[in-house]
């Protein structure tokens, strides 16, 4: 869907102000420059409507920040007026390479801080704004999203607490369990799913990619991808295989029961390229060993996609396995930070979603439906056909 498809027929009903915090910063950028030049281009008729009075300026960030103070302490400042404001505020809560002193030692933002800066600048707004929007692609404590027992539920702990604080609308991407969102039925909540982005990627990055089910498998790595494995393998038009691990569950290590086994469920894997899809790369190890057990099944090549590439225990191991053959290349998207390392790896391709979040905005901003933006499926399958012609 291009931003000049949209036929626009509502004012908007509140000035467009976007809060990119110190973790955002790069997207935020990105995102400001697609509505200027969206805007600049289009929608004549709201231009010089006085009652769309700020709805083209030279930028849409606003200037807000989180100072801390020599204890580690912080406050959220906001340096510009946001009232009868759409404000959108994006975070990341997972870019570990900012810091801050505490008492003369350095230390690195967890989420935690993160997600403690995203509230104070919701608390600046002092409630002047007209909606409060939280654009959070990676949802903090996501994955402590169940009780097992005696234990937290930390995600939906925090999705009360901004509803609390008055946000309208949280906007993430590829949530690790979407159900999550019945903490808060009665607010906005949307869990989008970059799968255009990735089938373009793809397609520019990947030497050689056909789409046909008798040259390409899609590749659940366990139970709890099966659903995003199957709808990427049915738009796309191939067959899908799953992985299920099997765990030691007499045992905790590092928080979890450790995996034994990968056993797999699928059909032949015999010179198919395979993608296995997922929402987070965390380590790697879970991925990279269905990548080896995929390639003793005599698959071709192997790609992995994921949402977020967090790269815990650093890219050596991706080195190895590329170096080995055991992977072909990795996509991630540009939601989160990506280490200067990772963009210079030949095996790395960036999925950028920029231009998509940014339509995102644009539209809610108009009091548009999103629907069709949520659901890529008629634009992967024009894309598709594109190529084949």
């Amino acid at each position: 869907m291009r931003r000049s498809d949209r036929n626009f027929t509502k004012i908007p009903g509140g000035k467009l102000g976007i809060i990119a915090l110190e973790s955002c910063k790069t997207l935020g950028k990105e995102i400001d420059d697609y509505i200027i030049k969206w805007r600049t281009e289009t929608n004549q008729q709201f231009q010089n409507s006085i009652a769309c009075d700020g709805y083209l300026r030279d930028t849409y960030l606003l200037n807000a920040s989180c100072p801390r103070f020599g204890s580690g302490e912080a406050k959220g400042v906001i340096m510009e007026s946001v009232r009868d404001m759409d404000l959108y505020i994006l975070v990341d809560v997972l870019n570990y390479s900012l810091t801050y002193s505490l008492c003369g030692i350095k230390n690195h933002m967890s989420p935690d801080d993160h997600y403690s800066d995203l509230k104070r600048i919701i608390s600046a707004s002092a409630a002047k704004a007209k909606s409060i929007n939280v654009i959070m692609p990676f949802l903090y404590e996501s994955r402590q999203h169940k009780r097992s027992t005696r234990e937290s539920l930390d995600c939906a702990v925090m999705l009360q607490e901004l509803q609390s604080l008055g946000v309208d609308n949280i906007i993430t991407f590829d949530a690790h369990d979407p159900r999550v969102q019945n903490a808060v039925p009665v607010s906005g909540f949307d869990n989008v799913q970059p799968t255009y982005q990735f089938v373009k990627a793809l397609v520019e990055q990947c030497d050689s990619i056909e789409f046909d089910k008798e040259k390409l498998m899609v590749i659940s790595p366990d139970e709890g991808a099966m659903q995003r494995a199957i709808y990427m393998a049915n738009v796309i038009g191939v067959d899908v295989g799953m992985f299920y691990k099997r765990r030691d569950y007499s045992k905790v290590i590092d928080g979890r029961n450790p995996i034994v086994a990968h056993e797999f469920l699928g059909d032949s894997l015999d010179g198919k390229d395979v993608l296995i899809i997922d929402d987070m790369i965390s380590s790697g190890e879970s991925m990279i060993d269905v990548a080896k057990q995929l390639k003793n099944r005599h698959a071709r090549r192997v790609f992995c996609i994921s949402t977020f590439g967090l790269f815990t225990n650093g890219l050596e191991v991706f080195d190895k396995a590329v170096e080995e053959g055991v992977i072909e290349k990795v996509i991630t998207t540009n939601l989160t930070y990506q280490t200067p390392e990772l963009l210079d790896r030949d095996w790395y391709v960036s999925a950028d979603v920029g231009k998509y979040v940014a339509l995102l905005i644009d539209t809610l901003n108009h009091d548009a439906s999103i629907s069709d933006l949520l659901n890529p499926t008629d634009r992967i399958k024009e894309y598709l056909e594109k190529l084949e012609k």
